[in-house]
């Protein structure tokens, strides 16, 4: 039984299709989502959020007010994910006590969603990690007050097999005790917080503004800014009154300075 060998010029033709699907995948694999706010994004090592790990995002404090700046920031982000995408969200939690007309003013409708509630934090993660895998929704939103390394290892790796982004919202668990103090295996993690208004040339009520502060990210540094709240399209903005305004260093950086 005779064999046909291809001709050189359809061999390098297929070799090059070949290529060109690698790639491809790689970059579907790895999607960056930017914030397009340069001074933040030329901070971050990968220019945006990751598209396939694990992001924690932690209230700054346990007031009210800054747990609701983190809810909502991690609702405009899996917003912009569901636009990118066309797919549903799903969002695991414990206790059903969202506030949907806020997550619609942060661009995620109600018809984006869909909920998934657990019993305790162990069944919630189990529930995120299941729509990981899965690989059919735009991302993944599990909130929780306890959640190891070894859980945060399992949401990674779930993350990167689905080529799903996990935002983890580490709720307060008690007074004095920081969410963010345990290890994780999480690309970033993310400290939200209140922060003052630009005050406006005329009486009224500005665009509300949020500590946003990075306290660990692999291939880089921690840092922050304040930065104006999430539109109803998810995104963020600089005080237009601070354009230019550097990023202030947290943590070992800021030690270290």
């Amino acid at each position: 039984m005779s064999s046909q060998v291809l001709p050189l010029s359809d061999r390098a033709r297929l070799l090059d299709e070949l290529r060109a699907r690698i790639v491809s995948r790689k970059e579907t694999v790895s999607a960056v989502l930017p914030f397009g706010i340069d001074a933040l994004d030329s901070r971050l090592a990968q220019g945006g959020i990751e598209g396939a790990g694990l992001h924690e995002v932690a209230a700054a404090s346990s007031t009210l007010g800054d747990d609701a700046a983190a809810t909502l920031f991690v609702a405009g982000v899996a917003a912009r994910f569901a636009v990118a995408s066309g797919a549903q969200l799903a969002w695991a939690l414990t206790r059903f006590d969202l506030y949907a007309p806020g997550l619609e003013q942060a661009g995620l409708p109600p018809a984006k969603l869909l909920y998934l509630q657990g019993k305790d934090d162990v069944m919630a993660l189990a529930l995120a990690e299941d729509c990981l895998r899965e690989g059919a929704f735009a991302a993944v939103v599990a909130e929780v007050k306890a959640a190891d390394q070894t859980a945060t290892r399992r949401l990674q790796l779930a993350a990167a097999d689905g080529d799903t982004p996990m935002l983890l919202l580490r709720r307060w668990k008690r007074m004095g005790r920081d969410p963010l103090e345990l290890p994780s295996a999480a690309c970033t993690r993310w400290r939200i917080g209140c922060a003052p208004s630009v005050p406006l040339q005329h009486p009224g009520v500005g665009r509300g503004c949020w500590s946003v502060e990075i306290a660990r990210q692999r291939g880089g540094n921690p840092f922050s800014l304040t930065l104006e709240a999430c539109d109803d399209t998810g995104r963020l903005a600089l005080p237009a009154a601070a354009p230019d305004r550097a990023a202030v260093a947290v943590g070992a950086a800021a030690r270290a300075a």
